[in-house]
């Protein structure tokens, strides 16, 4: 029968053939990426595939940290690497060196090589970028007219703040005309200076989809742009140069409505505390200027010449006379500022929208009627109204 072999051995030979083979220790393939993975150790595994076959490919943290772009599944690429066997498994698989996508070389080197440009000429520094305001009273939004992304900002501002004011500008976001009509909204908000804050919006795509938000154009357009804009174009790992360039990074469209948009309940429990704040603050410094005057009057002025006497009265005249003024100053200053946040809250007031000739309808379990099938003949609904309430029958 001759000797007999182990598994080990057998696995150990196969890899020393695949080892010696000048052709297998440095190849170069193409293919198409499917079951991607990225361990947690920062090794990449993954299987290469044509129109027939398949081939097992892992690349080692030390050559994946060298990659510029995330690998993913049907992401066609071009590795090179050395094909060997794994000897516990038995298996053969390719030992990736290098990737690098294919179709997407171009467009990604011209992605980086514009990035370059621009982070050198200082469109992306922090100093540049402007603040968004707490309280936005209308916000422009550049996006598909349809499609989930405008359903996903109205739903998560709605929710966050009633009576929201969105104005949106229909643009492409796919395509050869991506640039050119984003652009145009840009100019149309700032021309008509009707927003406080512009929101830049797709959802997430490939890299060939989301390539038209790295036009130069586009980008030097954001940075001209006087009023701020949030960039929310793709998802969490998607970057384009409008992420770079604008005044804000939302990983997602509806993230980008939530760093808009403030908590309406956050609004009124901040109001509630400045206001306290305020009160407390007036309230110590009339009492640190009181207990001045007192140990200025409790002081031994018998023994003072009538001349320094008569200069700490004229001190103490001018110091009461100046709390004073700086008191009323503050009150009316907190109360001006009181004033127009009330306002602001009182015209979000869904009172405000009775008094426009609407009605709140109830039915006996005072559960809003939103729709004509949520009611039947004979039920008895509650009518509020801007003066008071009115019982109804239906017929």
């Amino acid at each position: 029968m001759g000797k007999i072999y182990t598994v080990s051995e057998i696995n150990k030979y196969i890899k020393m053939i695949f080892d010696k083979d000048v052709y297998l220790n440095n190849i170069t393939i193409q293919g198409e990426i499917t079951n991607f993975k990225a361990h947690y150790t920062g090794h990449l595994y993954f299987t290469l595939k044509d129109d027939t076959s398949t081939i097992k490919c892992i690349m080692f943290k030390s050559f994946a940290s060298l990659i510029k772009f995330k690998p993913s599944d049907g992401m066609k690429v071009v590795i090179t690497g050395q094909v060997s066997v794994f000897e516990r498994d038995g298996a053969y698989q390719i030992y990736c060196r290098t990737m690098t996508p294919e179709g997407l070389g171009e467009l990604y080197l011209a992605y980086e090589q514009l990035k370059e440009k621009l982070n050198k000429e200082g469109l992306f520094d922090s100093a540049h970028k402007k603040k968004l305001p707490y309280l936005p009273n209308r916000v422009g939004v550049i996006t598909s007219r349809t499609g989930a992304v405008v359903r996903d900002i109205i739903n998560v501002t709605t929710r966050r703040y009633p009576n929201v004011n969105l104005l949106i500008y229909p643009a492409a976001v796919q395509g050869v005309n991506v640039a050119q009509t984003v652009i145009e909204g840009l100019d149309t908000f700032n021309r008509l200076n009707n927003v406080d804050v512009i929101i830049i919006a797709r959802g997430g795509g490939s890299f060939e989809d989301l390539f038209g938000f790295n036009d130069e154009n586009l980008a030097r357009k954001i940075f001209e742009s006087k009023i701020p804009v949030v960039s929310a174009v793709g998802h969490e790992t998607d970057f384009t140069i409008c992420d770079f360039v604008s005044d804000l990074r939302a990983p997602t469209p509806s993230a980008a409505a939530e760093l808009v948009y403030p908590q309406y309940s956050d609004i009124v429990q901040k109001i509630s505390t400045d206001r306290n704040r305020i009160i407390i603050g007036i309230q110590n410094y009339i009492i640190r200027k009181r207990e001045y005057v007192k140990r200025i009057k409790a002081a031994k002025l018998e023994k003072v010449p009538l001349d320094i006497i008569n200069r700490y009265r004229m001190i103490i005249d001018s110091t009461i006379r100046k709390s004073e003024n700086n008191i009323r100053l503050r009150i009316e200053r907190y109360k001006s500022k009181c004033m127009q946040t009330i306002s602001k809250l009182d015209a979000l007031s869904p009172l405000k929208t009775l008094t426009r000739g609407y009605s709140v309808v109830e039915n006996k379990e005072r559960k809003v009627i939103k729709s004509v099938k949520d009611v039947k003949k004979d039920d008895k609904l509650n009518l509020t109204l801007v003066d008071g309430k009115i019982n109804v029958i239906v017929e």
